[in-house]
C-alpha cells in the first residue's frame, strides 16, 4: 500500500480574509484610534458648549439686565388683600393703603335670542362709548344656510377683525333660546361694553334685545381700582389695573376691597434674607456644574488605576479657558471680592458659600455685591458676570465662536478618515481577491493530488496479487 500524504487543508475563503485583514490590521488600527479620537473630540465639544450655555443662560438670569442678587421683599399685614414683590433699588420701609375698590372687567348679556334668517350688515362693539372694531355680520353665517345662528354670531365677533381678544362672546343656552355674553378681557372703566345694532338689516333677534332695556342686563360693572395713601380719606390714586407701581422698586397686587372703616393694609419693604442667599448659591452652583464639566474633560487621568484621560487633557487651548474661567472671578481692581461676601474658591477651582460672612457683608454694603458681580447684559456687561458671558461667546457664539471652528475642524478631520477608511477597505478587497484565487487554486491542486494517490494506491498497493 503506498504512503499516504499529509498536507494541510486550506479553507480559501477563512484564509483569503485572514491575511487580507494582516495586511491592512496596521493602518486600520491607525485609522480605528483616529476615528476613535474625533468622535471623542466631537462629544467634548458637544458637551462643553453645553455647559457654556447653560452657564451662560444661569447669567442671564440671575444678572441680566434688571437683575439683582440682592433680594428685598414687600409683604402685606393682611396677604389675603394680594401680594408685593420689591426689586433691589426698593427702599426699605412702611406703607399704609386703604383698598376702596377693585379694577374689574366689563360683563353684559342680551337675552331671548334665536337663530335668525337674512340677518345682515354691520354690528359695532363700542367699550366705553368709543367703537372698539365691527363685526361684519354679511359673512357670519359660515355653513351657507341662508341662517345666521347664535353661535355663528358669537365666532363671528370672536374673529373680527381688529377684536385682538378685548371682548370674548358666549352662548349660555336658556330653553328655546340663547343668552349672548360679552366680556372685557382688561379692566377698567373705560372697558364699558355696549353694542350698536343700527346698522343690521334682517329680523336679527340681537337687535331686538339691544331694543329692550328688559333684555339687556350688565353681570359686571366696568370699574377702576381705587387705593387711598395712608388712611380711608387719604390721596385716592385710581387706574384700570389692580396692580400698583407708585411705590419705585415696589409692585402691589390687590385681590380684594377693604369694607369701609377698616384698618388701612400696611406694607413692608425689606431685605429677603433666604431669596438673596438661593440667588448667590444658585450663580454657585451654576460656575461649579461648568467648572465640573471642564475638570473632567481636562483632566490628566492615571494609568496607575486605568483612569482614562479627558478628551482635551493635551488641549492647550481648553486648558487656557479653563484657566481664565478661574481667573475671571478675581477681578484686579481694588475693593471688595467674592471672598468679603462669602463666596470662596477651593483647592479644586469650584467655588463654595459661606452663608454668615455672605449675610454680614450685605448687611453693611447691600449693593456691594451686585457692584461686584455687574450685568451679564449683552449692550451694557458689566462686572464679573459681565466679563464671564463677553468671554464665554468668544467660545459658544454659533456664528465664529471658538466651538464652532473647532467642531468644523474635526468634521473634516472625520470626513477625511472616512475617505481613507474607503480606500484601504478597496485594498482589503484586493487582497482578498488575490489570495482566494490563489489559495482555491492551492485547494483544487491539493484535491487532485489526493485522487491520484487514491487511484496508484487502488492499483499498486500491497493487498493486490
Amino acid at each position: 500500500m503506498a504512503s499516504a500524504i499529509t498536507a494541510p487543508t486550506y479553507d480559501p475563503v477563512n484564509t483569503a480574509n485572514a491575511l487580507a485583514d494582516k495586511y491592512v490590521i496596521a493602518r486600520q488600527q491607525i485609522l480605528d484610534a483616529q476615528t476613535k479620537e474625533t468622535a471623542a473630540t466631537m462629544k467634548g465639544l458637544n458637551d462643553l458648549n453645553s455647559a457654556l450655555l447653560s452657564f451662560q443662560s444661569s447669567l442671564s438670569t440671575l444678572s441680566g439686565t434688571g437683575k439683582s442678587m440682592y433680594a428685598q421683599a414687600a409683604t402685606y399685614s393682611d396677604t389675603s388683600f394680594g401680594s408685593a414683590t420689591a426689586s433691589a433699588t426698593a427702599a426699605a420701609g412702611t406703607y399704609s393703603f386703604f383698598v376702596k375698590q377693585l379694577a374689574t372687567a366689563s360683563q353684559v348679556s342680551y337675552t331671548g335670542l334665536t337663530d335668525n334668517a337674512g340677518v345682515a350688515g354691520t354690528l359695532n362693539i363700542n367699550m366705553a362709548g368709543s367703537l372698539a372694531f365691527a363685526v361684519n355680520l354679511n359673512a357670519a353665517d359660515t355653513d351657507a344656510n341662508g341662517i345666521l345662528s347664535t353661535r355663528e354670531l358669537a365666532a363671528a365677533i370672536n374673529s373680527a377683525t381688529g377684536n385682538t381678544s378685548m371682548v370674548t362672546a358666549s352662548i349660555v343656552t336658556t330653553g328655546a333660546t340663547s343668552e349672548l355674553v360679552l366680556t372685557a378681557k382688561n379692566t377698567g372703566a373705560n372697558t364699558a361694553i355696549t353694542i350698536d345694532t343700527s346698522a343690521v338689516t334682517g329680523p336679527s333677534s340681537l337687535k331686538a334685545a339691544n331694543g329692550d332695556p328688559t333684555r339687556v342686563r350688565t353681570l359686571a360693572a366696568a370699574q377702576d381700582a381705587e387705593i387711598r395713601v395712608g388712611s380711608e380719606t387719604g390721596t385716592a390714586i385710581t387706574q384700570a389695573s389692580n396692580t400698583f407701581t407708585n411705590i419705585d422698586g415696589v409692585k402691589m397686587s390687590f385681590t380684594k376691597a377693604q369694607a369701609s372703616g377698616s384698618t388701612p393694609l400696611t406694607v413692608t419693604v425689606g431685605a429677603d434674607s433666604a431669596a438673596t442667599v438661593a440667588n448667590v448659591q444658585a450663580f454657585v452652583d451654576a460656575y461649579n456644574k461648568l467648572k465640573a464639566v471642564l475638570n473632567k474633560l481636562t483632566d490628566a487621568g492615571d494609568p496607575a488605576t486605568g483612569a482614562a484621560a479627558g478628551a482635551f487633557a493635551h488641549d492647550g487651548g481648553i486648558r487656557a479657558l479653563n484657566d481664565r474661567l478661574v481667573s475671571l472671578l478675581r477681578p484686579t481692581t481694588s475693593g471688595d471680592t467674592l471672598a468679603s461676601f462669602g463666596i470662596i474658591a477651593t483647592k479644586e477651582g469650584t467655588l463654595e458659600l459661606r452663608t454668615d460672612r455672605l449675610q454680614k457683608q450685605l448687611a453693611l454694603k447691600p449693593t456691594g455685591l451686585d457692584a461686584i458681580i455687574g450685568t451679564a447684559s449683552s449692550s451694557t456687561p458689566t462686572g464679573i458676570a459681565g466679563a464671564l458671558d463677553k468671554f464665554i461667546k468668544g467660545w459658544s457664539n454659533s456664528t465664529d465662536g471658538q466651538i464652532k471652528k473647532r467642531k468644523e475642524a474635526t468634521t473634516n478631520q472625520q470626513d477625511a478618515i472616512t475617505d481613507r477608511q474607503a480606500v484601504l477597505d478597496q485594498q482589503h478587497e484586493a487582497a482578498y481577491n488575490r489570495y482566494l484565487k490563489q489559495f482555491t487554486a492551492l485547494a483544487n491542486l491539493q484535491g487532485a493530488m489526493t485522487n491520484n494517490l487514491s487511484m496508484f494506491d487502488a492499483l499498486f498497493g500491497n493487498n493486490k496479487d
